[in-house]
């Protein structure tokens, strides 16, 4: 998501003021800094950032600076307390007023704006100046759920959504310009409501069913999803759509349900397991990704083990694991918390141990064998190289004497895998 609002900020004041993305912060006329605050650690990285940014300030008194998404939205003016050179501060909903805070700021006046207009901003956003093979498209955004551990719904707001239409039209600009792939993004994707549609999954699985009767796009994504929503519907989809890539991100956090309670999700493991199955009796092969939190307070030896004992059950491909951390005006910021920071660490990397082994499982499973890549750019370990990524959105690179396949897709044979890559061989009679 922060991707998304990063990349309609530079569009935003490319049209509003001209200015260009710079990689020297020393030449900088505005450094903006898009923030998370899922976890602890993201949230001081920003003070961490801010801190050498402050130098720069010093010796350019013009240079203006600006911290924006769920940490300006959850700190408010105290940004401006704890880091006072700070000049704008904005929420994620108010991204598209960047460009009139950056001139309040330019006359010294008030640049904090952390409100909730909901839909407005998308009604701002210009077109899209960089075109991409593959674009995120964000569809609706903010949570009903509250997740005892998480701050999104206080950062970012209810859940609303997008006009289908409107996303539509985003989407044909989009494959206008050569994007291929669609990535939908939301908070709980799967949320994602078309008029009155009450039913799980339902607004999803026609807005990909209508996406994917667009010219050019070849491929669709959405992503993160919450296993509370993902009803028939959406499950169904895999079976009527060949474009809906075979993977999905569908994070379980625990594999306890004690946890799972605490953690107000809203499903037991067992359901969660269900839902697995029905996708895969839907889509074959379908890869799975998820995420998970560990040292959970009150989490035993025994709901840790529950976990492992899902990752096993499951199969899951890459997934991401994170010691929790407490968040303010979470319920889960007053719930005892008596495990070691040691226990934790030492849960974390058993987990991850895991999840790396089951995914090196399946990249050592794909050698030998022939996928079908969209060419996203160029290779970022070799520039004399092509870089592609497969269905089950893994990243593959690749050399080629053919310089005119950016944004195709292609049939590459994989014949190695590396920890993070695999590595393909294209032939251009395949």
């Amino acid at each position: 998501m922060n991707e998304y609002d990063s990349d309609r900020m530079k569009d935003l004041l490319s049209l509003s003021h001209g200015l260009e993305v710079t990689t020297s912060p020393e030449k900088a006329d505005l450094i903006l800094l898009n923030t998370c605050s899922i976890r602890e650690k993201a949230q001081e990285k920003v003070f961490h950032e801010l801190g050498r940014w402050k130098d720069l300030k010093q010796s350019n008194p013009n240079l203006k600076i600006g911290v924006g998404g769920c940490v300006a939205s959850q700190e408010g003016k105290k940004i401006s307390e704890r880091a006072p050179f700070v000049d704008i501060i904005f929420g994620p909903q108010t991204i598209h007023r960047v460009p009139d805070l950056y001139e309040k700021s330019k006359r010294l006046e008030d640049s904090v704006d952390i409100s909730f207009p909901k839909t407005e901003k998308f009604n701002k956003f210009p077109p899209h100046k960089d075109k991409k093979p593959s674009a995120f498209v964000s569809i609706m955004e903010g949570c009903n759920k509250y997740c005892s551990f998480c701050v999104v719904p206080k950062t970012r707001g209810h859940e609303f959504s997008r006009p289908i239409q409107k996303v539509l039209n985003e989407v044909r600009e989009l494959a206008s310009e050569g994007t291929r792939e669609i990535v939908f993004l939301g908070q709980n994707v799967n949320a994602y409501r078309d008029g009155n549609s009450k039913e799980k999954g339902l607004g999803l699985s026609k807005l990909i069913r209508e996406t994917s009767k667009v010219e050019g796009i070849g491929r669709i994504r959405f992503t993160t999803s919450h296993p509370a929503e993902f009803g028939k519907p959406l499950i169904n989809i895999y079976r009527e759509i060949p474009k809906l890539a075979k993977h999905v991100h569908l994070p379980v956090q625990s594999g306890s349900d004690k946890i799972l309670k605490n953690m107000r999700r809203r499903y037991s493991a067992k359901e969660y397991i269900g839902i697995i199955s029905k996708l895969r009796e839907a889509s074959p092969g379908i890869s799975i990704s998820s995420d998970f939190i560990v040292g959970f307070p009150g989490e035993t030896e025994r709901d840790f083990k529950d976990t492992l004992d899902l990752v096993d059950k499951v199969g899951f491909d890459e997934s991401y694991s994170f010691i929790y951390s407490p968040r303010p005006n979470t319920a889960a910021e007053e719930m005892e918390d008596s495990l070691s920071t040691e226990t934790k660490k030492f849960r974390l990397q058993l987990l991850q141990d895991k999840l790396k082994g089951n995914s090196q499982k399946i990249s050592r499973r794909m050698v030998g064998g022939f996928e079908n890549c969209l060419v996203t750019g160029v290779s970022k370990k070799d520039s004399s190289e092509f870089q592609a990524r497969t269905e089950n959105n893994r990243v593959v690179n690749f050399s080629s004497t053919e310089t005119n396949i950016l944004g195709k897709f292609i049939k590459l044979k994989i014949t190695n895998s590396m920890p993070n890559s695999l590595r393909g061989l294209f032939n251009q009679d395949n």
